[in-house]
């Protein structure tokens, strides 16, 4: 089994936001519930990023 293009998408978003806050990966990585597909593995709950009309990060639903 793979991972699948948006299973590596939902990991390396939670890479670089724990790398920007300094925080602990593996509890977001942990969190992450696989399904299969045909493309391989995908993330049912990947992380969530919110901006604003104006294009600007306002806040994350990482690792919560």
């Amino acid at each position: 089994m793979k991972l699948s293009n948006q299973a590596v998408g939902a990991m390396m978003l939670a890479l670089q936001n724990s790398l920007m806050e300094q925080s602990d990966l593996v509890p977001v990585l942990r969190g992450f519930v696989l399904a299969p597909s045909d493309d391989g593995l995908v993330v049912t709950n990947p992380p969530v990023i919110h901006f604003d009309t104006q294009g600007d990060w306002t806040h994350d639903d990482i690792g919560e």
